[in-house]
Order: structure tokens, then sequence, then C-alpha cells
């Protein structure tokens, strides 16, 4: 099944998404006639995770980790599925990475990698961006519109196996599986909540596969996760 967040005339609303429609309340809002999808859900954070593919470790020369590796966006980075990503003007080095992120349903901590099934509510796609000259993580990472996300909640996915790619420009700039993560998902969520209490609608997102590159404005970054569906935003001058 698929979640979805939308406004509407009458505010926002969640509900069931299902080709172009959202049922809510008894209600049917057709996406892009009486409605448009907002990301799927409201985080207090992302928890994000770095080095997590062997292969971006070997083609960025990083040490292979020995425990999950991660940063946090604020709620400012969520940017909606279909919303331009403005190029900010303090940076030259603009980059995409295609990652598959879970979203928590429940307030938890401390979690068993076999009970994150039980608090996660299924299954999204974030666009970490990155302003890869500046200085430290907060400030290349953490950005207002620093994390498009979406275009829904899918929650009937195993995603320990799963194909994705990335398309920028219509070009094919990542493919991989995610099989070939370092720390499945199970083991990331469960190792951030015994640092952190996650709250309803939270982000946990497990990585970029190799070749995350540089973004121009007027490319549209199309990041496809299997069984789960596609993420699309633009990139247009910053104002």
């Amino acid at each position: 099944m698929r979640l979805a967040r939308i406004r509407t005339d009458g505010g926002v609303v969640s509900g069931r998404y299902d080709d172009g429609v959202v049922t809510a309340d008894g209600e049917e809002y057709e996406v892009g006639v009486d409605a448009e999808l907002l990301a799927p859900c409201d985080p207090t954070a992302l928890y994000c995770v770095g080095r997590n593919y062997a292969a971006t470790v070997d083609q960025m020369d990083y040490d292979i980790p020995d425990q999950p590796d991660w940063f946090i966006k604020p709620p400012v980075s969520v940017l909606d599925p279909g919303a331009d990503i403005e190029y900010p003007d303090w940076t030259d080095e603009l980059t995409y990475a295609g990652e598959l992120a879970a979203v928590i349903d429940r307030e938890c901590s401390d979690v068993a990698e076999e009970d994150v099934d039980e608090v996660v509510r299924g299954y999204t796609i974030l666009n970490d961006l990155d302003a890869l000259d500046q200085p430290g993580r907060t400030a290349r990472k953490a950005f207002d519109g620093s994390g498009p996300l979406g275009p829904w909640i899918e929650t009937d996915v195993e995603p320990s196996n799963i194909d994705m790619t990335t398309h920028v420009g219509g070009e094919l700039r990542q493919e991989a599986n995610t099989e070939r993560m370092l720390f499945s998902p199970a083991e990331v969520v469960s190792f951030l909540s015994e640092r952190y209490t996650f709250q309803p609608g939270d982000v946990i997102s497990f990585g970029s596969p190799a070749n995350p590159g540089l973004v121009e404005p007027g490319d549209d970054v199309e990041i496809w996760y299997e069984g789960v569906g596609t993420l699309t935003n633009r990139v247009v001058d910053g104002e």
C-alpha cells in the first residue's frame, strides 16, 4: 500500500495513493487536479547514513566503516516531490545522491533488529543533496531544501534486495541493488535507535550507491527504487 500526503483546498490530508488518486476519510482527490503531492511525512529529523555501499567507499577512497556512519538533516531540509531544487548561490558544487529511506511509525528507541519491521511505517526515497565545496557535513548537507523526499511511503516492500537507478537529464548515473549495502536497513535502524528516540514520521536513509555527481540548473533528477516508486525534482537557478 502507498501512503501519501497531499495539499488540498481544505488543507493537508493523508491517505492511500492508487494510480494518481488519494483516498482520505472517504474522499477522493486526483493528484494534479484536486491536490498536489507533499513529502509523505513530517519528520522531526532525517538521520542519514553515509559510506554504506562498498563501491561508493572505493570510489570516494574512504575507509570502510566498522559501524554505520551518519549525520542529521533538520526538518527545513525536506523538499516535496516534484518541487524545484533551487541551486544555492553560495556553492558551485551541488551533488545528488539517490537513497532508500525508512519512515518511522511510532515513538521508539532501543529497537532490536528483529523488531524493526514493527516500528517502520514503510519506505520512501531521499535525494541527499550535498554542497561539496562547503566546510563540514552540516554546512554541506543540512541546508534548506537539501532533502527532496517522496513521492509516497510504500508499506509493502522488502528493502534488503531491490534495484535502484538515478537518471539526471535522462542520463543513467546510478544503478545498484540494496543487497550491496554494508549495513542493512534493519541494522541501521536498530543501531541508531540506541542513540535516539525516534518520533512518528522521522526518516532514516541508508546511503547512496556509487556515482553521486554534480547537477546543474535545468537538470531533472529521477531516482527510482524497485517496488517503491520514482522521486523526481528539477534543479533551477536560485533566486
